[in-house]
C-alpha cells in the first residue's frame, strides 16, 4: 500500500510507531522498522550520550528507516538535532512544534521533520515553516492530550494543509487505517497498540494492567501536573484526584525527593524544571513538582514495572487491545485486515458517487 507516507520516508506501509519515553528503545523500534512501518525512538529520558547510543544500536539491528523524537524546547536541542544528521537518522519528529531554524537545519541536511500537533493552527503552523508531514492527535491518544476527537480534528488539517498527515488517537487495527485513509490520511500512528507487542520492553505486569484496562479505565486526569493527560486510572491517580492540597504536595515531595537521588540533580534544579513547567500555567506546587519529575514517574511503571506508583500513559484503545504480538504480527495483521476492508467496501453504482475503493 503506498501513500505519500511511504514515499516520503521510505517504509513499506503506512504505519508509524509513535515514540514513547521509556518505551521506545532500541529493541521496539529496530522491530517495527524491521517489519515495515516506521519506528521512532524516543529521546526525551536520554542523554545525549544515550541517545547516540541508541541511534547507533537501533541502526546496528536494521538497515530499514526510523526516526528519533525530540522535545522541541530541551536546553540541548541543537545537539540533539546534530546528532540525528550525524547518524544519519532519516526522520526527525517532535513532541512540540520545533522552530523554524530548526526545521531548516534538518531539512538542509536531508532529514525528514514531522512535527506532531493537537490543532489546526499548530499543523498550519510548522507547514508553513516547513514541515515536511504532520502527526495529527486527536483526544483518544494516550499522555497529554486535547479536547478535540481525531475524527473531527483530523479532516480539518487534512483540509488545511498541503503536506501528508499521519493521523494518531484511537488507532490499533486495520479498519482504523482505511477509516484514516478515507478521511484524507497518508497513514496512522499507534502507540498503545506497539507497546502492547511482545517486542516492548515494557514489564508483564504492567502490560498485563493495561490488558486487564476497560475503556471505561482509561481516563484524562489534569491531577497529576495539571495539564489533560491520559492514562489508566490507578491508585496514583485516585490519591491524586482525592487529596486536599497538603497531603498532594507531601506526596509530590516524597516523589520528587526519590527522583533527585536517582537522577543526581539538585533541588534547585529540580525547581527550576518545574517553574519552566508552570509558566504561563495554573498549576499548584504540587503539581508544579510533579511535572518536574514526570519522567520519573513514567519510568516507575515503564522499567520498573510498579503500577502503584507510576503513570501509565494509555490511548483509550487499551480498552480494547486483548494480545500481545510481535512487531511482525501486528503490521502484517493491520495490513491484511485494511486490505480485507478495502475489498468489502461497496463499489461505485454505474452513473453514481461511491465510497473509497481501493488503495494504490
Amino acid at each position: 500500500m503506498h501513500t505519500a507516507l511511504t514515499e516520503l520516508t521510505g517504509v513499506r506501509h503506512p504505519l508509524v510507531q509513535s515514540g514513547m519515553g521509556w518505551v521506545a528503545g532500541p529493541r521496539l523500534v529496530s522491530a517495527a522498522a524491521d517489519a515495515g512501518a516506521l519506528g521512532i525512538l524516543a529521546s526525551a529520558t536520554m542523554t545525549t550520550g544515550e541517545l547516540r547510543r541508541a541511534v547507533r544500536e537501533v541502526a546496528s539491528r536494521t538497515d530499514q528507516p526510523f526516526g528519533v523524537n525530540l522535545r522541541a524546547d530541551a536546553g540541548d536541542a541543537r545537539e540533539r538535532v546534530r546528532i540525528i544528521i550525524e547518524e544519519g537518522v532519516r526522520v526527525a519528529s517532535f513532541a512540540l512544534a520545533p522552530s523554524r531554524a530548526l526545521i531548516a537545519e534538518l531539512k538542509d541536511a536531508g532529514v525528514v521533520v514531522i512535527p506532531s500537533v493537537g490543532a489546526r493552527r499548530h499543523a498550519e503552523k510548522v507547514a508553513a515553516w516547513g514541515a515536511d508531514a504532520v502527526i495529527v492527535q486527536g483526544g483518544e491518544g494516550g499522555g497529554h492530550t486535547g479536547e478535540v476527537a481525531t475524527t473531527v480534528l483530523l479532516p480539518q488539517v487534512v483540509d488545511a494543509v498541503d503536506i501528508p498527515v499521519i493521523a494518531a488517537g484511537g488507532f490499533f487495527d486495520g479498519r482504523g487505517l482505511v477509516a484514516a485513509l478515507a478521511y484524507g490520511a497518508a497513514g496512522i500512528a499507534m502507540g498503545t497498540r506497539f507497546l502492547l507487542t511482545s517486542d516492548s520492553t515494557v514489564p508483564d505486569a504492567v502490560k498485563a494492567r493495561y490488558l486487564a484496562a476497560t475503556v471505561n479505565d482509561v481516563t484524562v486526569t489534569r491531577a497529576v501536573d495539571g495539564l489533560p493527560h491520559r492514562m489508566l486510572r490507578t491508585e496514583l491517580v485516585a490519591l491524586l484526584e482525592g487529596a486536599g492540597r497538603a497531603r498532594a504536595l507531601a506526596h509530590a515531595l516524597r516523589r520528587a525527593s526519590g527522583f533527585r537521588k536517582i537522577s543526581g540533580l539538585s533541588w534547585a534544579r529540580l525547581v527550576r524544571d518545574g517553574l519552566a513547567a508552570k509558566h504561563g500555567k495554573d498549576l499548584t506546587w504540587s503539581q508544579t513538582l510533579l511535572a518536574a519529575n514526570a519522567p520519573m514517574l513514567l519510568r516507575a511503571s515503564m522499567v520498573e514495572g510498579r503500577t502503584d506508583l507510576g503513570v501509565m500513559a494509555s490511548g483509550q484503545v487499551a480498552g480494547v487491545i486483548e494480545d500481545l504480538p510481535s512487531c511482525a504480527e501486528l503490521i502484517t495483521r493491520v495490513m491484511a485486515e485494511a486490505s480485507s476492508t478495502l475489498s468489502t467496501l461497496p463499489r461505485p453504482c454505474s452513473g453514481g458517487a461511491g465510497g473509497l475503493s481501493g488503495a494504490e
